[in-house]
């Protein structure tokens, strides 16, 4: 299943979530992300039906191995974008609103080299 930022998104809400709260349901999701109940419900179906999360007979979603990996990739370029436009002056409201695009984009190998560069 080809998954798009929007998927990305919402796995890495679900990880940051359960890094906070520990047990998440999609009312928390819905919460964090700002988006409908109906919304929510029709991501966490197409995330689930795609191997990336599941639910158990609590409503509470967890991460599968495919799904963490996603969202702890994400989750990793996005703290790092976010920290470094802000070590460079950029506002940190507009560096999350930036990092949040970019980290969709950006390929792995750009991503390496820009870790790279700056960790020297």
């Amino acid at each position: 299943m080809k998954l798009y930022a929007s998927g990305e998104d919402y796995l890495e809400a679900v990880l940051m979530l359960q890094k906070k709260k520990g047990m998440v349901r999609s009312v928390d999701l819905a919460r964090h992300m700002g988006f409908s109940k109906p919304s929510i419900s029709h991501a966490v179906a197409t995330l689930r039906d795609g191997g990336f999360l599941t639910i158990d007979e609590d409503y509470f979603l967890h991460l599968t191995d495919t799904g963490r990996e996603v969202a702890e990739k994400i989750y990793e370029r996005h703290q790092f974008l976010t920290s470094g436009l802000i070590a460079l002056g950029v506002n940190p409201v507009q560096a999350e609103e930036d990092a949040c695009r970019i980290e969709h984009v950006i390929s792995e190998e750009s991503f390496q080299k820009l870790k790279d560069a700056l960790s020297k």
